[in-house]
């Protein structure tokens, strides 16, 4: 059975993600695959720039006027290029820490450590976000790095679909390293990875940490 906090979480596809905090205040991580247009965005959360996690098409379906976003510090480009000010976005880099609609968020490195798909020097980020006193790690497309295994969170979301990414077996070693109450695997059964990784992922989680699936098919 899911805890309660992670009611206020649902995940699209990919590394899509909604979060909605007890006022109702709405963030978004990666917005991909949205078939409404809600407008309903209050904060927008980029990890990197590849097309599956920052989609044009996607922030207009949720964006409003006052909407701010969080990027990593190599991405003003491509959001001035979508018509979006530096007025409404925050630039962030590993260890920073910001305050935006009430929210706090810690960025943390995101990158791969042999793969050439998300090299280091690029800044990419993860990031850890503050909401009624739960701190949700959104990891972003990374591998297991031994600087993020001493990040203090209550719920993690973590890829699992390998090629770009962890897969199963190394994400599940680094949850079990990490130690989270909670684990919502992302980042599969779509672009990369199948559904039954999530089964694979499942098997190796340290049985004290909650595995909760919110990936919608």
């Amino acid at each position: 059975m899911s805890r309660p906090e992670t009611d206020r979480i649902t995940v699209n596809t990919q590394n899509s993600i909604r979060i909605v905090s007890d006022a109702g205040t709405v963030i978004y991580v990666d917005p991909l695959g949205i078939s409404t247009a809600p407008a309903d965005a209050d904060l927008i959360l980029f990890t990197h720039s590849h097309y599956d996690h920052f989609s044009p098409e996607d922030v207009a379906r949720i964006k409003k006027p006052e909407t701010r976003y969080i990027i990593p510090s190599g991405m003003k480009n491509d959001l001035e290029k979508i018509g979006i000010g530096m007025s409404s976005y925050v630039c962030m880099e590993a260890g920073d820490r910001v305050s935006v609609c009430g929210i706090y968020i810690d960025a943390v490195p995101a990158y791969n450590k042999l793969k050439p798909f998300h090299p280091r020097r690029n800044g990419w980020l993860g990031y850890v976000i503050s909401v009624d006193g739960i701190r949700i790690y959104a990891a972003g497309d990374t591998d297991a790095l031994s600087e993020n295994t001493s990040i203090q969170c209550d719920i993690a979301m973590v890829p699992i679909g390998g090629t770009y990414t962890m897969n199963p077996k190394e994400a599940a070693a680094f949850i079990n390293e990490l130690k989270p109450p909670v684990v919502i695997p992302t980042h599969y059964g779509s672009i990369v990875g199948k559904a039954a990784d999530a089964d694979e992922f499942a098997k190796r989680v340290d049985p004290e940490i909650e595995v909760v699936r919110k990936l919608r098919f």
